[in-house]
């Protein structure tokens, strides 16, 4: 009889606390703990949950112009960023090793005078184990972010304790954040690692977003965990854009949440968890992957690469 493959894992709800940094941290800490205590071993946050995604901001910028007002708003967003190293990602690796929880959180890093958007891998052993930047940000997203390249693209491997017999069980962590997802070939390529555990950190809150994260875990045959945050007006600096300035209220829902876990079958474990903040936790039994790819592996028997292949320049950088 096949032994069983079974993580516990956990996608976490929440939103940046008013791009005050040391608030934010006490936040992840808090659902680090919660994720633990729920026998979680591995815990997803949110895109740009440390540094916050700036929802409704304009940073004072029309075709052709920027506003000095937009200037001063991009100096307090960069000030909420945080640069790698830093004491702040001394703190997620203390967090991490203290709880022995496996961490991948998204964060806006600054680097020089440049931000990106990119989620860390944070191992309870290893601390800090790579990074990944968003490749290609949306819409307005590129007056504030710079683009990631392909130096950035880990597949991280870890091993956790196996739940009901302790052995250890090697596994393959991504994160692809927002819409990327929405890249063929970007998928394409996290797979041909072998990925197993597909991280969707995101802010994207639109009930369609769970038909993407379905629709990822059965092409890909694996298990994903998306984290989206949930904000209030409240969560935000008190002169910050807002969806309608004429109905302020600090109860106003600003990103609505929808966080998730789907098997490699396309079958929601968790979630989506909406209008709040929490913690969704479920066992991904890997063994699923072998038996989805039975009949479906993109990137083996299914993939023709005498009719199709995937060139990606993994050397190129942005340092």
């Amino acid at each position: 009889m096949v032994n069983q493959r079974i993580i516990r894992a956990a996608v976490v709800q929440a939103g940046t606390s008013a791009y005050s940094l040391s608030d934010t941290l006490q936040k992840l800490e808090q659902f680090s703990r919660e994720a633990k205590e729920k026998g979680a071993q591995i815990a997803v946050f949110p895109e740009a949950f440390i540094g916050g995604y700036p929802k409704m901001s304009t940073f004072g910028v029309v075709v052709g112009d920027r506003s000095k007002a937009g200037r001063d708003e991009f100096l307090r967003y960069y000030s909420s960023a945080i640069s790698i190293p830093s004491d702040t990602v001394a703190t997620i690796e203390s967090i991490s090793k203290e709880l022995d929880i496996f961490l991948v959180v998204g964060i806006i890093e600054k680097d020089g005078g440049t931000l990106y958007c990119t989620a860390i891998f944070v191992d309870p052993v290893e601390g800090f184990a790579a990074k990944h930047r968003k490749l290609m940000p949306t819409a307005s997203e590129r007056l504030i972010w710079g683009f990631g390249d392909g130096s950035t693209l880990p597949v991280v491997e870890k091993s956790f304790k196996n739940k009901n017999q302790g052995s250890e069980i090697p596994t393959k962590i991504s994160a692809t954040i927002c819409w990327e997802n929405y890249m063929p070939l970007l998928r394409t390529f996290y797979y041909s690692k072998g990925t197993e555990i597909y991280c969707a950190p995101t802010v994207d809150a639109r009930p369609v977003w769970q038909h993407t994260m379905k629709h990822i875990a059965l092409e890909g045959r694996c298990f994903v965990l998306s984290a989206c945050q949930f904000t209030k007006e409240k969560d935000y600096p008190s002169d910050h854009a807002v969806v309608d300035p004429n109905n302020r209220n600090p109860d106003n829902v600003m990103i609505a949440g929808g966080s998730i876990i789907v098997s490699p079958f396309g079958e929601v474990l968790a979630g989506p968890l909406l209008d709040q903040e929490g913690v969704l936790v479920a066992d991904l039994n890997l063994n699923d992957i072998i038996r989805g790819k039975f009949d479906l592996d993109v990137v083996g028997h299914y993939a023709r690469p005498d009719v199709f292949q995937l060139h990606t320049n993994v050397a190129s950088s942005s340092e």
